[in-house]
């Protein structure tokens, strides 16, 4: 019994796009899946971010100078996803063998008062402190090498200048075209004649938002958590409610993360605690660790898996205990996979069993946030995550700023709602891996709730069935459906049999099919062949992300 999954396609074919250099022409680039290099890689979910991190490894930058052009580009170019408004986590391998992070997740305001706040779903209420710029700056500041004037100047280009959209873009603004309506710097940026959202191939040009980069290019943090921008931005909150304010923003830093350490297998394993979701990442792969993965059919191994994230998903509340040892404790983790019954769970669960309907937009997705992976012909890494929250996250952009805010409080994130002074938790979980203490894989994901089961899942892939990087992320997801039952991932260029079916349900499991693309996480990654001497990067077939390395 086993899936079919297709083969992913090396080249995908040719876009319009804007290229970032001085005459800013329209020009045909090559979109890439996956691809092979010997000097570095560069894996994100838009070709113009993935060739702004390319062009710093072309110019002798390393893996940070990548992730920060790429990730600043991402903020231009993938806004319904991410922007300097929302919030980064990031996890880096150095050269010199020393794992570290960055925390720069969105952030209550000093003076926020959680029993007087308005509950709202997006607009001014849910805005917090954006932590994007901050973070993005510390990688560059800790560990980049070429100027900041060059690694930003692909952002302002494109920008300033313009880029053509994506059809999977487009999708998204119009999911969100009532809310963005209601805003008028949102409807200013992203509205068309007052009336229409940018559809597939429409030239957007964003002159605010290029501004912003440039004060940040020459000012650094300082030239966006204070001076003009700050009061801009302070202003429009003290017009529409927005709780932001001026001590808040001047306060605000990107901070070291509690960097994580396990073992899967023959490999470390490195995540990051809270605010990310490492820790979920790290127990469930505990938990996998006693089962015999390599030796289990697509329906065994899709039960195990199902079973292991569940209940390791069921542990995200005691995070709040900031007792980070209870989920790698790898006696708890045994006590847990022996409740693990790969023929016939105990429990049969009870969920939605509806159907998406076939004809939802290919690129729609479920979930929020980008996440890029980059590395150097040095053997430095870094897996970077950045979010806004739901689509275009607050929905709310101010005028003359050009950037959308993120969505930190109200009910978005029920019972991580941070209190005053205290940063947005996330399903966030960027991840590096190393094999015989030299690097080996940097990964993370995009789509909400399904972030860890997607790195899990590749993971295992990897490791335990010996899949190249583009075969892993190509293979078919699973996830623990709220309230219950199996979501299975199912749509064009993945099948399951019917007899995979029918194992399935005679184990007791719901099972909830889903179609549509990128519902299962989108992860970018990046990995070392060390017999090669060469870098693989593979971006996910469900999305529209590029990989691309230095031609050898």
């Amino acid at each position: 019994m086993k899936f079919i999954a297709s083969t992913v396609s090396l080249v995908l074919g040719f876009i319009l796009i804007v290229s970032c250099q001085p005459e800013q022409k329209d020009i045909a680039i090559p979109l890439t899946k996956d691809a092979e290099s010997t000097k570095g890689m560069v894996s994100t979910a838009h070709p113009l971010a993935t060739k702004a991190g390319l062009m710093m490894l072309e110019q002798g930058g390393n893996a940070a100078d990548a992730a920060v052009a790429a990730g600043f580009a991402l903020s231009v170019v993938e806004p319904a996803m991410s922007g300097l408004g929302g919030r980064l986590q990031a996890i880096i391998y150095t050269p010199e063998g020393d794992v570290v992070g960055i925390d720069a997740s969105t952030e209550a305001p000093l003076s926020y008062d959680q029993s007087t706040a308005v509950d709202a779903a997006y607009g001014y209420p849910v805005i917090g402190v954006p932590g994007v710029v901050a973070g993005l700056i510390k990688l560059h500041d800790d560990h980049g090498s070429l100027p900041l004037a060059s690694v930003m100047k692909p952002a302002i280009n494109y920008a300033m200048n313009g880029f053509r959209v994506l059809p999977g873009a487009a999708a998204r603004f119009n999911l969100v075209k009532d809310q963005l309506l209601e805003f008028a710097g949102t409807k200013r940026y992203f509205i068309k004649n007052d009336t229409a959202t940018y559809a597939a191939g429409d030239l957007l040009v964003q002159a605010d938002l290029a501004r912003t980069l440039e004060s940040i290019q020459a000012y650094g943090n300082e030239g966006f958590y204070r001076g003009e921008i700050a009061e801009k931005i302070v202003a429009d909150m003290e017009i529409h409610g927005g709780y932001v304010d001026k001590a808040s923003l001047a306060s605000y830093e990107a901070k070291n993360s509690e960097v994580l350490k396990g073992k899967y297998r023959d490999v470390e394993v490195f995540g990051l605690w809270l605010p990310s979701f490492g820790a979920i990442t790290m127990e469930a792969l505990n938990i996998l660790t006693n089962l015999p993965m390599d030796e289990l059919s697509e329906t065994e191994w899709a039960s195990a898996v199902y079973q292991a994230t569940k209940l390791a998903y069921n542990d995200r509340l005691a995070q709040l205990t900031h007792n980070f040892d209870f989920f790698l404790d790898q006696k708890r983790a045994d006590s847990l996979a022996s409740l693990i019954n790969i023929k016939l769970p105990d429990t049969v669960l009870v969920g939605d069993n509806t159907r998406q309907n076939p004809k939802l937009l290919a690129m729609q997705g479920e979930g929020h946030t980008t996440h890029l992976s980059t590395a150097d012909s040095e053997g430095g890494m870094v897996a970077l995550t950045q979010s806004v929250g739901p689509i275009m996250g607050s929905k709310v952009a101010a005028p003359g700023l050009g950037f959308i805010h993120a969505s930190t409080l109200g009910s978005y994130l029920g019972p991580f709602s941070p209190g005053p002074g205290q940063r947005a938790v996330s399903h966030i979980s960027p991840t590096i891996l190393l094999k015989n203490g030299k690097p080996y894989l940097a990964l993370g994901a995009a789509g909400g709730d399904r972030i860890v089961t997607a790195v899990v899942q590749v993971i295992s892939r990897i490791v335990d069935e010996h899949m190249s990087l583009p075969e892993a992320l190509a293979a078919a997801r699973v996830h623990p459906a709220r309230p219950g039952g199996m979501d299975l991932e199912l749509h064009e260029g993945i099948e399951w049999q019917q007899e995979d079916f029918e194992f399935l349900k005679e184990q007791g499991l719901l099972i909830n099919p889903r179609i549509q693309k990128g519902r299962f996480g989108r992860i970018h990654a990046v990995l070392y062949q060390a017999n090669l001497h060469s870098w693989i990067g593979a971006a996910d077939p469900d999305w529209e992300g590029t990989a691309a390395g230095p031609q050898n």
